[in-house]
Formats: structure tokens, sequence, C-alpha cells
């Protein structure tokens, strides 16, 4: 190698170390390292005669730079150019340095999440500023105002209610009952009584109070969970099927899942001296992952562009929504048997309305991966999106966009470089099925679940429901396992074939409808928290599904459609966190009181729904709805879905049937 080219890569060490020293597997360091030198490897510079290549004359032109990745390295060794194009258009390269965000000028100044958060929390308010409110999602809490208790004093009052939501970041949904017992009497002592499980299998505490927050954080690592990375731009929880069921295949799957979580966890310690050590002690194991000192070797000093979403599943049980994540891994089987995953990119929900350049999309097939090599191509296309998501945008800055901009196959020759090999082509495997595990079910291991239906999630107890109290039961009389469910559920696991009627007698006792008394349309129904919790809700979504399900029972009676299996998914606002875009009916709020209507998806999840209505009143949702379900009674196919009879007929066909449903007389 020639010197110049030799202290060149070796200036660059850093650099090339941080993106490589991702991998899991020594053996796909080695390789991305050999790959390097080669590409940096060619005859020797001097005063010979011998003719330059075009790639040798583009290496010394390049300008010098720092803090390149892998994989613009090896582009610029190979001569390619520094910008790409996508759909006519020039898509913005990392070295083309963009005016960053101003979030990533707050992720970048933090010391690897620390700031001035521990003088904050010791200022003696009941809120932080906004740069820590940011850094705080990456410590696993939001800072919430509750609207609904907002005060209208002024005089230097902001005017706000703070407190915040604290979320446990749980891998696949498992923990124990003695954890839940332990979150539950979180909810009673510090938080506002009731504890939440969210559609990507975590829990959330609401209404913790800044003077608490330490401690709440505390307690939860006691009991071994973690806050960490269950929000802010890493990768969050990592979800996969929470059957309980003892054969290898779902096993393997959850193995993967805490794997997977363990490897793209946060590794700075900057969590620990915040809210575990106590003032003044030496001690320095990291409870939520990681070793003390260490930096982020895959997050590096800016962590991700923005958020970060893994799924695990099956085709034959679509339970986790593979086509929403960043990245989806479906498990290919033969002969009863996980010979690798199919792995899916670029899925996303959330979209700004006033932005066009946003917008809902489902995860692309781009690769088959064996199970042995599985952490280390998911790594790869984090680190790809790490280093070429967009940082001035944020509106634009997750991995779907990425992909739409540079197109897969692109995308994937990116993948392949900082993966170390060629990428083989996913199965054919589909999705096919869809399993929510509510009721009972067999292990295979003598034992049964429960599968609980809790609507949106929400445990608490009123005069009507006392369902928080009837789990608290279950956990300590029967000390099952518990598995959160990515429909905002909950699985009771270990149950002895002697306590099945015991189970249900308490469920009954506290006025829980047991599985097979619930609608089906209330069943397949879930929403986000939103109003009034949620900064970024504009409308009701929690509080406001139980009423439409009761109007939707009554309608679907009369049409005799009650039995009828479809997904009804409502958000306070576009973002989509109870995944709207891709069910059957999806409600997402526009505006104050209104919004838009989305039909056409379907409860296997591989295919978007589109606008029926916008702006629709609350008061209306479900009277919009019942002409299609009446078009949908009279000329459904064999078999057809309500979600598959809405795509097949399109928006003008509903839209002329409901405006000639609405002309006849009642």
């Amino acid at each position: 190698m020639a010197k110049n080219r030799f202290n060149e890569l070796l200036r660059r060490m850093p650099a090339i170390a941080k993106a490589v020293n991702g991998f899991a597997s020594d053996a796909i360091q080695q390789k991305a390292y050999e790959s390097l030198l080669d590409a940096f490897n060619g005859p020797d510079d001097g005063d010979g005669v011998e003719q330059q290549t075009g790639v040798e004359i583009n290496r010394q032109k390049q300008p010098e730079k720092e803090g390149l990745s892998t994989a613009e390295i090896l582009a610029m060794a190979r001569g390619e150019p520094q910008t790409d194009t996508a759909d006519g258009q020039a898509v913005p390269q990392a070295e083309e340095k963009q005016k960053e965000s101003d979030l990533e000028v707050i992720k970048r100044e933090s010391n690897f999440l620390r700031s001035d958060i521990s003088e904050e929390m010791a200022d003696g308010t009941d809120h932080v500023g906004k740069a820590n409110a940011q850094l705080f999602k990456f410590h696993g809490t939001y800072q919430q105002d509750n609207r609904d208790a907002r005060s209208a004093s002024t005089g230097g009052k902001s005017g706000k209610s703070f407190m915040y939501m604290v979320r446990t970041k749980i891998p696949g949904g498992r923990l124990t009952g003695d954890q839940l017992l332990a979150e539950l009497d979180l909810c009673d002592e510090m938080a506002n009584s009731t504890l939440r499980i969210t559609s990507r299998q975590g829990l959330q505490l609401h209404g913790v109070l800044k003077n608490n927050l330490k401690q709440a954080i505390q307690r939860i690592n006691e009991v071994q969970l973690t806050t960490l990375g269950a929000c802010g731009d890493v990768n969050r929880n990592v979800m996969c099927c929470p059957a309980p069921y003892k054969n290898e295949n779902y096993q393997a799957v959850q193995k993967l899942s805490d794997e997977l979580a363990a490897h793209l966890a946060p590794r700075s310690n900057a969590y620990h001296e915040l809210w575990i050590q106590e003032p003044g002690s030496e001690e320095r194991q990291l409870v939520g992952g990681g070793a003390p000192d260490a930096v982020e070797p895959i997050y590096g000093r800016q962590y991700m562009p923005r958020k970060f979403k893994i799924g695990i599943g099956f085709p034959y049980d679509n339970c986790v929504d593979l086509y929403t994540h960043d990245l989806g891994l479906m498990a290919v089987l033969r002969d009863e048997q996980i010979i690798g995953y199919n792995v899916l990119v670029g899925g996303g929900q959330g979209v700004t309305p006033s932005a066009k350049k946003t917008f809902p999309a489902l995860g692309k097939r781009m690769a088959f991966v064996p199970p042995e090599n599985a952490l280390d191509l998911v790594t790869a296309v984090v680190l790809v999106q790490r280093d070429f998501g967009n940082r001035s945008d944020r509106k634009v800055a997750r991995l779907k966009y990425l992909i739409h901009n540079w197109g897969l196959e692109k995308f994937q020759d990116r993948v392949e470089e900082y993966y170390g090999s060629k990428l083989t082509e996913p199965q054919p495997d589909e999705v096919h099925g869809f399993n929510d595990h509510l009721g009972w079910d067999r292990q295979g291991d003598g034992n049964w679940f429960y599968g609980l239906n809790v609507e949106n999630g929400r445990l608490h107890d009123t005069p009507q429901l006392q369902i928080k109290s009837a789990v608290r039961q279950i956990c300590r009389q029967f000390q099952p396992g518990v598995h959160l469910t990515t429909h905002q559920s909950l699985l009771f696991t270990d149950i002895p074939e002697e306590g099945k009627a015991e189970l249900e007698s308490i469920l009954r006792s506290h006025k829980v409808a047991l599985v097979e008394e619930i609608s089906t349309v209330r069943r397949w129904s879930m929403a986000c928290v939103a109003w009034p919790t949620c900064g970024l809700s504009i409308t009701e979504a929690e509080r406001a599904l139980p009423g439409i399900m009761d109007e939707m029972e009554t309608e679907l009676a009369k049409l005799g459609l009650s039995s009828e299996k479809f997904t009804v998914r409502m958000t306070g606002c576009p973002n989509g966190c109870a995944r709207p875009y891709n069910s059957d009916v999806g409600l997402v709020g526009k505006t104050k009181g209104k919004y838009t209507v989305f039909v056409g998806g379907r409860l296997l999840g591989n295919r978007l729904n589109f606008i029926y209505k916008d702006l629709v009143p609350e008061k209306d949702l479900v009277t919009t709805l019942v002409p299609l379900l009446a078009y949908f009674k009279q000329q459904r196919e064999t078999a057809e879905s309500f979600g598959d009879f809405c795509a097949r007929k399109g928006k003008e066909d509903l839209l002329t049937w409901a405006d000639d449903f609405g002309a006849q007389p009642r």
C-alpha cells in the first residue's frame, strides 16, 4: 500500500472502527476490515511514468473529511460520485453536511445523554427545559402536560400542569407476575393510579411528578426492568409474538428479541448516573445495559436520526404487525423448523398531513438471513440508517424515507457493504394468519395460558370494572408469567389445569368480562392514549373509543354482522401509535373533535388503507361507517373481509353507494 493511502486509512481508522465494531460477529468484522484495506490498496505512488487510473485520481482529489462512515469510505475508494439521485431528484448524502435540526445539536452536545439533567432535577421546579425534555425520552420518560388540569392562573406561571409518563421497555412483552405487581404498586403510589399496556408490549405510568421521577425509575430497575431506550432516537422495544408455547420456534424468536434488545441498547452510563446511582456513590454498574465509561459503538454521539422499531413474527401469526416496523423479521419455517428470516425494511405509520412529503409505509421485502446472521444483518441496517438518515428534517428522518429516496436496490447495496457480503433473496413466504391469543390455550407443557382482553390497555379500577384489582389478585395467587400483547392486552402464563376455574372466578368477581363475553368488534379494536396527557394529540382516542364501540355493537347487531372480524384502530393525531393505517378501519384525529376515516386495510396487516372521508365529527363516526357495512353485507364475496371488500370497491364506489344509501327513506 502506498504511504499516503496508508496514512489516510490510519487517520480515518477511528471512524471506520466505530462503524465496523457495531457488528456482533468477529468474522464479519474481519471481513469488513479486509474489504476496507483492499479498497485503499493499489500500486505505489511515486515518480514512475505508469498512468494512474480514474479511481486513483478520484482518491487523490477527495477533500479531507472526518467521521466518514465505512460505506462512504468504500464509495470514495471506488471513485463513486458523492451524490446520488432517486426519482430524478438529488438525494443528500451524509457527507454533504446539511444543516442539522436543533435536536441533533442537543444530542451531540449532551455528553452521551447527560447534559445538565442532574442540575435541572434538583432545581425545585415542576418541569425541565425543552432541551432536557428531549433527552428525557432516551431515559424512558416524556414530559407532559395534563390539559384537563391546566391552571388558569398567570403571573409568571406557565399555566401548564406538568407531569411525566414513564415507559418500561420489555422485549417481547415478557415479565413476571412480581414485576407487574411492582409496576401496579408504582401506579398507585407515584402515578395516577392506572397502568397502561402499550401497543409495543411495554408498560406506561402516567402522572408521575418530577420530584417522584427518580424514585419511580429506581424502583423499576430494582425489579430488573428498565426504562432506558424505551423512547428517543434509538431502537425502541423489540416486539415479538408473546404466545408462551413450549416449542423451539416460539422460544427462538423470543430469545432473538432479547438478544437484539441487549445489543441495540444505549451503552452510555448516563442512565445509571442520573437515576440509579446514589449521590457520592462510586458504584459503576449500569443497570439498563452496557459497561461503565463505554461510548456508543453503534449509535455514536448523536444516536439515530429518528426512532427505530423492530418486530419479529411468523407468517401464520402476524400479531406483531410485521410490516409496520422499520425492520421486520418474518420467521421462515421448513419442516416445522425456523431456517431463517425474511427481512422487511422501511415500514412506519407516522404522518404529518400538512407535509405532503410524509406518508405511512409498509415494510418492503429485502432479503433472507439465516438465524446465526440475523443479529449482524439487523446491525448493518441500523448503521446505514444511522449514517444516511436525514438529520436536518425530522419529519422525513425515519428509515422509510431513506428507502423511498434511494430505492430498495441502492439501500440493499449499502446494507451489504456494512454487512460484509451479498444478501440472499427473500423466501416466498407471506403472512397468512393473525392470532390475538386471547382466551384459554395449552402451552404444551401441561399448563395453560389465558389471554385477557384489556380495553385500550388501561389497567384501572372503577365502580363498574375492577380489572386492576383482578390482575393484582391473579398475580399474587398464581404467580404466573405475564406476557403483554401487541394489541394492548395480556397473557397469564403457566396456569395449571386445576386453576382455570378459579382464575375465571376472580375475573367475574371483579366485573371483568371473559373473552367470550366481549363483542368481536371490541376485541379487535384499540386506541392510543391521546388527550389529555399526550402532547401531540388533537382529539380524544382512548376515552372515546369505548363509546364508539357501544354504537358499533348496536349497528352490527342490526345488520347481522356481530361475529364479523375486522380491526378498528383510533388515534388522537396522525402519528399513528395505534397503527391505524393498515387496519380495516382507521379513525385518526385531524382537528378538534374531528377525524379522518380510513378504510380498506386488513387484519393481516399487509395492506395500507385509504382515506374514505375527512373531518368527520366524533358523533358521526359510526353513522359514516354504517352505509359501508350495509353495502358489505349485500355485496361481499365468499369469505371476503370488510377491509378486502372496501379495497376491492374503492373510494369512489363506496362514496356513491353511501350517497344513495343516505337518500333512501328510513
